[in-house]
């Protein structure tokens, strides 16, 4: 089994962005994506701007966006999702620029 795709180291000018996006827009959190498994971190990023999210998508190299489920009178938007490893090696390159609560919930993640 190949090892999991590590996220690219980032620029200070891209984390800084992303992370101000995580605070505006995203979610720190440790979450199941089925009922019987166990909690793993999650880090997702929800814009109607899939633009910000293929940046980010971009820029860290690691992740999946996908399509949310909208009502047809509402704009479509999308979310960027990335977990585990990968998400823990995000959150320690973008803690230190984060300003919301979502800084402390990334460092109980990452310690």
């Amino acid at each position: 089994m190949t090892p999991p795709r590590k996220a690219k180291t980032l620029s200070i000018k891209s984390a800084a962005y992303i992370a101000g996006l995580i605070d505006g827009e995203g979610s720190v959190t440790l979450t199941r994506k089925h009922k019987d498994d166990m909690r793993q971190p999650a880090l997702t990023i929800a814009s109607s701007e899939r633009q910000l999210l293929e940046f980010v998508l971009e820029q860290t190299d690691v992740g999946k966006i996908t399509n949310k489920k909208t009502k047809p009178q509402y704009k479509p938007a999308f979310t960027y999702a990335v977990y585990n490893r990968q998400a823990l090696n995000i959150l320690s390159q973008l803690e230190p620029l984060l300003l919301s609560y979502k800084k402390a919930r990334a460092r109980l993640l990452i310690d």
